[in-house]
């Protein structure tokens, strides 16, 4: 720990987004990056704490105050190999991650944690930049052969542990190019592809091999990937999205998210839409049903999209601001997430929910809500329509509240996996589904989480399969 004193006399400085008339004009990266100095300076609020409850947060337990000590005194390289130890993407995480490390870091106490998501993506991109990220391909092989099915943050991670200890590994990928979520699920404004493009690079160059446009459960059957193959990791993620039964459903104009999401990122890397598959928010009232993170990227990517209007409801009651009695430091505070996206201009509310979809000649033209209040009773929290109804104009409804389970059809039934009460692939406690050599990662079996545990679970998920390999 090089300064001791230096979270006394150095407050926290974030390093900001892109002016907002600027920003929603492109789908750049919004968020801006400090100086050197003013890096080093911020590593240097790391206090090294008798108990480094940032550490206990992380899913991957990244040994964050010694790799913050390692970035005050410079030694860039050190810190990234620190990070390495147990992240694989540190340039992902660095970008994407709700910093759960943050939330319980002591300094958070008083509102001025370390700013350590930033310090990781700065490390990261410090490595790419002095040359420090080389492939490093192993030295011998095994004679096994693994099959990663999809390749998400969890895939990329199994398929990097278990390319290091020797293992052959074919990573499949059932869209265009890989990333997974990572791809086509988040904007490019908060997520550069390039950045995608650039670690896939150093795996691929490492020795695995992927294979795109290639759907698992139809392209090749389940008999035949576990014909072929030693062990096989499932790392397909939650891709049932949780619908709303409602009348008018089927009115054009709504949409699932990702159904957005996925053709704005596939515009943005230059692909053509058929003008009749378009989905636009150009010129209309927008109104995304959902408050999480994936409804907060409807928001920008409207705007983007020139809406004339974006508003975002949420069933929910409006969080505390700042802090949370019923969820103390240092837990993650269920608090008001403002994202850069709210900033742009978007109206915000909460405790309604969605009673009918209405409109007109099979187009949507607005949507019925009512207000509700939640009361907790017999130990249950317990939703209670209250007040009158009211309508709000909507030319397009974004359905942006989660995903139930991995889709069950193709892949997963021809397997004949067992599912959870959730409809999640089953598991020991080995990350073995109820098929000796099918293991799982991801949320295919947590449900639907953040990409820090995605990694971590690649990670456990390619320890399992190793250890399966040579004991057999």
């Amino acid at each position: 720990m090089g300064n001791p004193k230096a979270f006394l006399t150095i407050n926290r400085k974030e390093a900001g987004y892109r002016p907002v008339l600027e920003r929603i004009a492109d789908f750049g990266e919004v968020e801006q990056t400090l100086n050197t100095e003013d890096r080093l300076l911020q590593a240097s609020r790391c206090m090294d704490c008798g108990i480094p409850f940032c550490h206990w947060a992380c899913p991957l337990s990244n040994r964050t105050p010694e790799w913050q000590d390692s970035l005050y005194k410079g030694k860039w390289q050190e810190a990234y190999e620190i990070l390495r130890q147990t992240n694989n993407f540190p340039e992902f995480t660095g970008r994407i991650c709700p910093a759960l490390c943050e939330k319980s870091c002591v300094l958070a106490l008083s509102h001025e944690a370390v700013t350590i998501r930033e310090n990781e993506a700065a490390v990261a991109e410090r490595a790419f930049l002095e040359g420090y990220v080389k492939a490093h391909p192993p030295k011998k092989r095994t004679e096994k052969k693994v099959a990663v099915i999809g390749s998400g943050p969890s895939g990329l991670a199994a398929a990097d542990m278990l390319n290091r200890k020797g293992h052959t590994v074919i990573v499949f990928e059932k869209d265009e190019a890989t990333g997974g979520l990572l791809r086509l699920g988040i904007p490019d404004f908060k997520l550069n592809k390039k950045i995608i493009e650039r670690r896939v690079a150093i795996l691929k160059e490492e020795g695995i091999v992927f294979k795109t446009n290639t759907e698992i459960g139809k392209d090749i059957t389940a008999e035949n990937l576990l014909t072929d193959y030693d062990a096989v990791c499932l790392a397909v993620g939650a891709g049932k999205p949780r619908d709303l039964s409602v009348e008018g459903r089927e009115l054009n104009g709504v949409y699932f998210a990702l159904e957005l999401l996925k053709q704005q990122n596939r515009l943005t890397a230059g692909c053509n839409i058929p003008p009749d598959e378009l989905i636009s928010a150009k010129g209309k009232h927008v109104l995304v049903i959902g408050g999480g993170d994936t409804g907060s990227d409807c928001v920008g990517t409207s705007i983007r999209q020139k809406a004339e209007k974006v508003t975002q409801i949420e069933i929910m009651p409006n969080p505390p601001v700042d802090e949370n009695p019923d969820t103390p430091w240092p837990a993650y505070p269920m608090i008001l997430k403002t994202s850069s996206s709210h900033r742009e201009g978007c109206e915000r509310r909460w405790s309604l929910a969605t009673k009918r979809f209405i409109g007109k000649n099979g187009k949507l033209t607005g949507v019925e809500v009512a207000e509700v209040e939640w009361l907790k009773e017999n130990g249950k929290m317990q939703m209670k329509e209250v007040g009158k109804s009211e309508i709000i104009k909507a030319d397009m409804v974004l359905l942006s509240m989660g995903f139930v389970s991995p889709v069950h059809e193709g892949l997963l039934d021809q397997l004949g996996v067992e599912y959870d009460a959730r409809g999640n692939v089953k598991t020991d406690s080995f990350n073995r589904s109820s098929i000796a050599n099918v293991f799982v990662a991801g949320d295919a079996a947590l449900g639907a989480s953040l990409v820090v545990r995605a990694i971590d679970s690649g990670r456990k998920a390619a320890q399992q399969i190793d250890d399966y390999l040579m004991k057999k």
